[in-house]
């Protein structure tokens, strides 16, 4: 018998006061301390759709749309959007409030494919998942598309390495930034 879950029963959200030591040269808080908050997000949806211990296998896409300011509310609200046999694609969306103007802003999106690993140390099949709204329908649509993408382009990639031609490289390389001293 096949097991399902709802999206809903993994969702969650993480909130956290941005500090002075969060942030960087700038006086805007750090790259790494946002992505760090975000695989922390992913971990605990993952780990509750799957009943158990996750590992991050990719992040796919992490783009900074605005600075995160020390004294901001940052607030990260993950969801499974998609599972295969023993991985799951957790959908990340990152806002952050100024607790004085109440100006709220989306300052990161992501999708990071996690995981489940079973008591001995392998991955193990994670449930199967309902969707129940057109906002499920939509991520799960889109996650395949993203995946099926990812999945060319590591093809392409592979075929570049295999295909290596030093005069077209060079020929490609000709109206780029670059200097080559060989």
């Amino acid at each position: 018998m096949q097991v399902f879950k709802p999206v809903a029963d993994s969702q969650i959200t993480l909130t956290e006061l941005m500090i002075p030591s969060y942030s960087n040269f700038g006086g805007k808080i750090h790259g790494g301390i946002i992505l760090s908050l975000m695989d922390k997000v992913a971990y605990v949806c993952a780990a509750k759709h799957s009943d158990g211990y996750c590992i991050t296998a990719s992040i796919d896409v992490v783009n900074f749309l605005a600075p995160v300011e020390v004294g901001e509310l940052v607030s990260l609200m993950a969801s499974v959007n998609y599972v295969g046999n023993t991985s799951m694609i957790i959908g990340i969306r990152v806002i952050s409030e100024n607790l004085k103007t109440h100006v709220v802003k989306h300052t990161n999106t992501s999708y990071f494919t996690m995981v489940a690993i079973g008591d001995d140390n392998r991955p193990k099949q994670v449930p199967g998942l309902t969707l129940g709204s057109q906002d499920d329908i939509r991520r799960f649509s889109q996650a395949m598309h993203r995946k099926e993408l990812k999945d060319t382009y590591k093809k392409e990639e592979a075929e570049l390495k295999k295909v290596y031609d030093r005069d077209s490289f060079l020929e490609v390389l000709q109206n780029e930034r670059c200097q080559i001293s060989l």
